[in-house]
């Protein structure tokens, strides 16, 4: 009898092991806003540009067209998703970054609308909710530091007078 129970469940184990369970439409958002995110870190335009509404692309084209010349992504996280049933999903996308000529990181926080569509999860809307403004190309006043003339120190010489043209200091 023993044998019997052993080789009958043998074969159903083999059948439910090989039949994974269908994806959900939440775990194909998520799959596809990791890769699309993963994609915007390195600079992947072309792969972007394909999870992102039809109506929507223009927008986004706008937002990020200094990505890789006048904006660096550093780092991209995913902070969070809140589904609108299965078919809307709203996510938190923390994004550091920097411009070359300051190389101070900054940080942002976006909010990505996608919509699952024909044809897959498209991104509908992006904007900033939290953070650093300059990232989605809004416009950003910057105040350059005043100028000062470089630090001079009056040069000693060994034997005791001051650089021709300095006051000799002082005590």
């Amino acid at each position: 009898m023993r044998t019997y129970l052993v080789a009958s469940a043998l074969p159903v184990a083999a059948l439910l092991t090989g039949c994974p369970m269908p994806e959900t439409p939440l775990a194909r958002a998520q799959q596809t806003v990791q890769e699309f995110n993963v994609d915007s870190r390195f600079g992947r335009s072309e792969l972007l540009i394909e999870h992102v509404a039809p109506d929507a692309r223009d927008k986004f084209v706008l937002q990020h067209r200094g990505w890789g010349a006048s904006v660096r992504v550093a780092d991209v996280e995913i902070d969070g998703m809140r589904p609108h049933g299965d078919h809307d999903v709203d996510v938190l996308v923390r994004v550091a970054w920097y411009r070359p000529e300051d190389q101070l990181l900054r940080s942002t926080t976006l909010r990505q609308s996608w919509r699952d569509r024909p044809g897959g999860w498209k991104l509908v809307d992006e904007q900033r909710v939290d953070g650093e403004a300059g990232l989605l190309g809004e416009p950003v006043l910057y105040e350059a530091p005043a100028a000062h003339p470089p630090a001079r120190f009056p040069t000693v010489r060994l034997t005791g007078d001051p650089e021709p043209g300095t006051e000799p200091a002082s005590d």
